[in-house]
């Protein structure tokens, strides 16, 4: 292990992330809401920790392995969201405890969504901005954003990419370089943010609420500015660019890039994780209409539609938005709802869940089972479009899949171990691990009213989810930490 090169990183990464603390003191200034003081103490604190772990080590230049790559990354995910709390730890506006103003911090840089603020009408601005920004920021990974930085800093990024990138293959380039590769992204994520704000904008919102819910919707993290979320507004043509960017926004950002580059959708229908994805939405919006219509009648057709495919959308890719409180809908939808969080938005996307690839892997792996209980010699392999699929990427993802239910159940059981209901528990663990962010049970509101223990139990499935579970885990192997 290197040591000293995971030393200097981290110290570098601190100090650039404690420039994202100074856009809400500007934000302050120009609201005059007199709160910018704990983001400049934030920033000082950040940058001086940053400065003090790269100082010692700022003349390593050894080489970023594969392993080392994976410790920056648990590292400073979590050294980030514990950084990231200080203008909330510090601000007298939310008189926040340090393990709440790290939930809250964690929860906004894994694109969770779930909070343990009230009142978020009468938040300061500065503050209501900066939620939305570490939403922004979390939503594509700081760590993609400090690859394409970091080469210019003499540190090569191809180890920190391979253990960010979320899905079963992650060798799959944009471009050659893989600092042309995050740019490249990163520039797709900024347009996308940009288009999601003026329509947001057009559709009725303030500057500020488009620019803080496009940063959330593009993110798929779930904050708002209101209380109410995207309901406050009661507006339906801000609820129907809220759907159609949080469907776009589920899916692979690779195939955005190739469509702007190449100025063509055709790829798009070509790719199998997306027309899985799109039928799994179809399908549940047409399930969660139809059940609402039963129990709703036609009274008020056009916002029982609007409703039933906002949630639909919004639950399926782990966004969080809500128009109204779905947890008084018949029993089944909410249950049906949390479940479909589990599969997720397409890998590559800023969406949580175990991500729609992996469950068409499952469902193509056990649909050749059935076919062998036919023909048992029979050599068939599972296929994605036309292209066979490795044995050991199948097994990479049978594999994940047994281990993301093993640490489900474990922490189901220590969720229910501080006193909570079944109820609460499973879907505070689902609104974690899926990053989600609304639970039912106790959770529905929010999670203000659980212990500090099942606090920290949910900021580990934040990070679980959002580093895709065997980042973190590979940690605790001792395979990893032998020479």
């Amino acid at each position: 292990m290197n040591w000293t090169v995971v030393q200097r990183i981290l110290g570098l990464l601190l100090m650039m992330f404690s420039l994202t603390m100074l856009p809400p003191v500007i934000f302050s200034i120009y609201y005059n809401d007199h709160s910018w003081l704990p983001f400049v103490q934030g920033f000082g604190l950040t940058l001086v920790a940053g400065f003090l772990i790269w100082l010692p080590v700022h003349r390593s230049r050894k080489d970023l392995r594969l392993r080392d790559g994976f410790l920056v990354v648990a590292a400073f995910w979590a050294v980030l969201g514990s950084f990231g709390a200080a203008p909330m730890f510090f601000s007298d506006s939310l008189s926040l405890s340090l393990t709440d103003a790290i939930f809250e911090s964690m929860s906004g840089l894994t694109t969770t969504g779930a909070t343990i603020l009230t009142g978020l009408d009468d938040l300061p601005v500065s503050m209501l901005y900066y939620r939305q920004q570490l939403q922004w920021l979390g939503g594509m990974g700081i760590i993609v954003l400090a690859v394409a930085v970091l080469p210019m800093l003499g540190v090569g990024g191809m180890q920190l990419y391979r253990a960010e990138t979320p899905g079963p293959v992650k060798d799959t380039k944009l471009t050659p370089r893989i600092t042309e590769t995050a740019k490249a992204l990163w520039y797709v994520y900024v347009a996308f943010t940009i288009a999601c704000m003026v329509s947001y904008w057009l559709a009725g919102m303030s500057w500020f609420d488009a620019l803080c819910h496009a940063f959330s919707t593009v993110a798929i993290g779930g904050f708002s500015t209101h209380d109410a979320s995207i309901g406050y507004f009661d507006n339906s043509a801000i609820n129907c660019v809220a759907i159609v960017f949080m469907f776009f926004a589920g899916i692979n950002f690779s195939l955005h890039f190739f469509a702007w580059r190449y100025v063509s959708v055709k790829h798009y229908f070509k790719d199998p994780e997306f027309k899985a994805y799109s039928v799994v939405l179809v399908a549940l919006s047409a399930i969660v209409v139809f059940t609402l219509y039963q129990h709703r009648g036609l009274t008020d057709p056009t916002q029982t539609l609007l409703s039933g495919v906002f949630h639909a959308v919004s639950i399926a890719t782990t966004t969080g938005f809500t128009i109204e409180n779905f947890t008084l809908w018949p029993a089944v939808l909410p249950v049906l709802l949390i479940f479909a969080s589990f599969v997720g938005g397409c890998a590559g996307s800023t969406a949580g869940g175990i991500k729609v690839i992996r469950w068409l892997l499952i469902y193509k792996q056990g649909a050749r089972e059935v076919a062998r209980l036919v023909h048992p010699n029979a050599e068939i392999p599972v296929k994605l479009g036309n292209t066979a699929v490795p044995y050991r990427v199948v097994d990479a993802v049978w594999g994940f899949f047994s281990v993301y239910i093993i640490v489900f159940g474990v922490m189901l059981l220590a969720m229910m171990a501080t006193g909570l209901d079944q109820v609460t528990a499973f879907s505070a663990v689902a609104a974690t691990l899926n990053n989600l962010g609304p639970g039912l049970g106790d959770v529905t509101s929010g999670f203000m009213s659980l212990s500090d223990t099942a606090k920290w139990i949910s900021v580990a499935g934040m990070l679980l989810g959002r580093l895709e579970i065997f980042t973190l885990l590979v940690l605790i192997t001792p395979t990893f930490w032998r020479h």
